[in-house]
């Protein structure tokens, strides 16, 4: 029988191996258990799902399975990104989200993410539960026949975008960009956002032109739906070709953020989460808490100092974030993969939104992405960064974790070790306060090594550390 885990951030896995109607059915059975467990059933689950290969389907069965066992749904009447699934949650006051989507992994990937009443993903405590349930639900046949007619009857098909765009309308002065006369460039790289960037600016001064817009679950051209460099590509030739100001770009399912200077360069996810605070801070005038992941960069925590804002560190995943940020009612959580989320909206990433933001920073300061990045190093001193992603067989991964976990390095690129830690992986601390770490990924098989350091040869030279104290070469 196959194991299934809810990793980062939801279930994920291999189309038609596990990932099957079979265990989709099964784990909404497990959903709607603990929804009916902890007596919340009564304000009925929000079911969405994004452009993959049979997402719409698998999004039909989730939703039959619920509302047989008695639990209104609203069901999405065509794909969307899961920040406006988190946003109807919310909005609709449901108990509970349920998102078909393997967000930014490879194509042949899908996956099932759980969102609280609060619209932030699922903390473990809830996921740990749904998983301890499944194993019975498939061992007594899985889920049992749904009588479709009646379930269908228990299902509401909404339109998520609009009321998801009136959101973000009410968030950032689009007027403002919308006749700011920006030539913006957006690779929706053929995910559930397609198009949405262009309907919230509207027609005006500004022209946004578009990539990938186009659903394709095959995600041509690309590793995967990953808004990082490698897959990115064509925005950062549009862009250094000149004509356009700045490129956006979004992940699969919508939730995670790339940014592409008018140059054509890209700015790493640990330079956009800096640029977003700063712009939070000094900008609008935002004060609080600010909640970052281990794998995100100490700019932030400079920028908290300066402002007097306190800076709260989480293990990787909004399922950690999230409920911090609730917690702490902090002004913004942000994660290395890409992911930012900002008071007043949702506890959960937003890559549409993150966009818009940086749009509104360029209108309001008059200055270009890149004339942005130059001020805040000067403010900061330069921070360097990369991320390196190890392919591994299963049967690896012990003899790894166990090499890793022995490593006792003296100095790392030149610079003393100053502690260890494993809060999420296995981390060195770095004078200066700079840092490498060795983990693997929550939804891939993956060895993840990243560093932060003042310069891209130390960078480079602790990514090699870290694959030398990891045990591998490729």
């Amino acid at each position: 029988m196959a194991e299934i885990r809810f990793g980062t951030d939801g279930w994920r896995a291999v189309i038609a191996e596990d990932y099957t109607f079979e265990h989709v059915r099964a784990v909404a059975k497990a959903t709607a258990g603990w929804l009916l467990r902890t007596g919340q059933a009564g304000g009925g689950v929000v079911v969405g799902y994004d452009t993959r290969f049979l997402s719409d389907a698998f999004a039909h069965a989730a939703a039959e399975v619920l509302a047989g066992e008695g639990i209104a749904v609203a069901l999405a009447s065509t794909a969307a990104p899961t920040p406006a699934l988190s946003h109807a949650v919310l909005d609709r006051g449901a108990a509970a989200g349920v998102v078909i989507t393997a967000s930014h992994n490879p194509a042949h990937w899908n996956g099932f993410k759980i969102k609280q009443a609060s619209g932030n993903s699922a903390p473990p405590e809830v996921t740990s539960e749904i998983e301890e349930a499944v194993p019975a639900i498939l061992d007594g046949g899985g889920a049992p026949a749904v009588d479709t007619g009646a379930a269908h009857a228990g299902i509401e098909r909404f339109d998520p975008s609009t009321p998801y765009l009136a959101a973000l309308r009410e968030f950032v002065d689009l007027e403002q960009i919308r006749e700011a006369g920006l030539r913006i460039a957006v690779d929706s790289m053929y995910g559930a956002a397609g198009g949405l960037t262009a309907a919230a600016i509207g027609e005006g001064a500004s022209e946004v032109h578009e990539l990938h817009a186009e659903p394709n679950p095959a995600f041509p051209g690309m590793r995967a739906p990953e808004p990082i460099a490698p897959n990115l590509g064509e925005l950062m030739r549009l862009l250094a070709g000149g004509g356009h100001d700045v490129g956006l770009a979004t992940d699969g399912d919508g939730d995670r953020f790339g940014l592409v200077d008018e140059r054509g360069r890209f700015l790493n996810q640990l330079q956009v989460f800096a640029l977003l605070v700063r712009y939070l801070l000094d900008v609008r005038g935002e004060r609080g808490a600010i909640v970052r992941s281990i794998t995100t960069t100490r700019m932030v925590d400079l920028l908290g100092e300066r402002h007097g804002c306190p800076v709260i560190e989480t293990p990787v995943g909004f399922k950690h974030l999230g409920p911090r940020m609730i917690e702490e009612d902090a002004v913004t959580a942000g994660e290395e993969s890409g992911g930012y989320a900002f008071r007043g909206h949702i506890p959960e990433r937003d890559g549409v939104l993150s966009g818009l933001l940086l749009l509104d920073y360029m209108v309001q300061t008059g200055k270009p992405a890149s004339q942005l990045l130059a001020e805040l190093y000067e403010e900061l001193g330069p921070h360097e960064y990369d991320r390196v992603d190890v392919t591994l067989r299963e049967e690896e991964r012990e003899a790894i974790a166990e090499q890793a976990a022995a490593a006792e390095p003296l100095e790392i690129a030149g610079l003393r070790v100053v502690s260890r830690d494993t809060l999420d992986g296995y981390r060195f601390l770095l004078e200066g306060g700079w840092w490498l770490l060795l983990r693997f990924s929550g939804t891939e098989p993956l060895l993840r090594i990243y560093a932060e350091l003042p310069s891209t040869d130390q960078v480079r030279r602790a990514i090699e550390h870290g694959r030398a104290l990891a045990g591998v070469t490729s």
